[in-house]
């Protein structure tokens, strides 16, 4: 009696994990849309505050297209990594622009935004799981 080796496909656990993550992504994909739309409309309270903390209210149609920019490349899958990285930079030029002048409780929308960005892009690419696993290490 001869047997036949197939292979299982995993596909049930790492499908859950792609929907989860493109639903993770979903929260900093909408908080640099708004971003973006406030720069771009000028919204008064967004422009205020703009200036208030040092920046010309010039820079504003730049920095949502960069925004934008970003964030596109975030929700394409081949480039997702790299649109990661380039919103976890742009947030972090906020984070350190509040940092400057002294006020810590800002940051803490920037940071959670690129924390939430990997952790979506994290259960999104099974190339970066490989990369980074994130799993207990038995002895």
């Amino acid at each position: 009696m001869s047997s036949i080796a197939v292979s299982v496909r995993e596909a049930s656990p790492k499908r859950w994990m792609l929907w989860i993550g493109w639903v993770v992504s979903l929260w900093p994909a909408f908080v640099v849309v708004s971003s973006a739309t406030w720069k771009l409309t000028r919204n008064q309270w967004y422009v205020t505050e703009f200036t208030r903390i040092g920046w010309p209210d010039s820079a504003l149609p730049l920095l949502a297209y960069l925004q934008l920019g970003s964030l596109l490349l975030f929700l394409i899958p081949r480039t997702a990594v790299l649109g990661a990285i380039l919103l976890t930079g742009y947030l972090g030029g906020a984070i350190a622009t509040y940092v400057r002048i002294g006020e810590p409780y800002p940051v803490l929308v920037p940071l959670s935004t690129s924390i939430i960005a990997w952790a979506g892009i994290y259960l999104r690419d099974e190339r970066l799981r490989s990369l980074i696993p994130l799993r207990k290490i038995t002895s």
